[in-house]
């Protein structure tokens, strides 16, 4: 599957449905997801490192690199990969590893480690470099970090995004953004945005509702069958 196709699967939606991408962690769960008729995937790297036996954060990129060709390698879907702030690879590392994997798409983070805020403008300067090693081989989701380790205020992420936008960035992370502020966003920002939701039908609603062009779920999934497996494994105990 090219990057054009799950580019083209971003526009021209109706408010209300919005492109839903489920979370795999490794191939088996990607074939489920697939067969169950998803049309493009989006890999979680909290959940790839739970399932590697990682702290969110500390994957090795290797590892994370051949993760995500075992998932694309499992389905026919796109796949986008979460690859975290980049290992601080050059972009045309950085692009070369993902288009090795098969992936069509990527996350990139505005943070360092979950715990400082990227120079907005240097960091739109390296999305635009990103952009400019792929072309349109990859789908670019630049996440917006400001309401996990910033100031929380929704003009700081309309800036930020504007930049990264402008950049070349395909769509817009504004991650743990309130549902309160989503409005001040969706009229802020233009062209696709994402926004993660619970994996449950009404969280996946709601968002539409409130505009939001793509649903990812980060390691929620993951959580959610490590759970099931906790309950399965309690009942066996017993």
């Amino acid at each position: 599957m090219t990057a054009s196709t799950f580019r083209a699967l971003h526009h021209g939606r109706a408010v209300g449905d919005p492109l839903v991408l489920p979370g795999p962690w490794d191939a088996a769960s990607a074939r489920v997801f697939a067969d169950a008729g998803f049309p493009a995937l989006a890999t979680p790297s909290a959940g790839v490192a739970a399932s590697l036996g990682y702290e969110d954060g500390a994957t090795p990129p290797e590892e994370m690199f051949a993760a995500v060709a075992r998932i694309v390698r499992a389905v026919s879907v796109p796949v986008s990969a979460d690859v975290e702030g980049g290992y601080g690879l050059a972009p045309a590392e950085l692009v070369g590893r993902l288009l090795e994997t098969g992936a069509v798409g990527c996350n990139l983070e505005d943070s360092d480690g979950h715990g400082t805020l990227k120079d907005p403008r240097r960091h739109a300067d390296w999305l635009a470099e990103v952009r400019a090693e792929a072309g349109d081989a990859l789908v670019v989701n630049a996440r917006v970090d400001t309401f996990l380790v910033g100031t929380g205020d929704p003009a700081d992420a309309v800036e930020r995004a504007r930049l990264y936008v402008a950049a070349g960035a395909d769509c817009v992370y504004p991650i743990l953004a309130p549902l309160a502020v989503l409005p001040a966003l969706r009229e802020g920002i233009a062209g696709p945005l994402n926004m993660a939701a619970d994996p449950d039908r009404e969280s996946v609603a709601e968002l539409g509702r409130h505009g939001v062009t793509r649903v990812t779920f980060g390691p929620g999934m993951q959580r959610y069958a490590t759970g099931a497996i906790g309950d399965l494994a309690a009942r066996l105990r017993a």
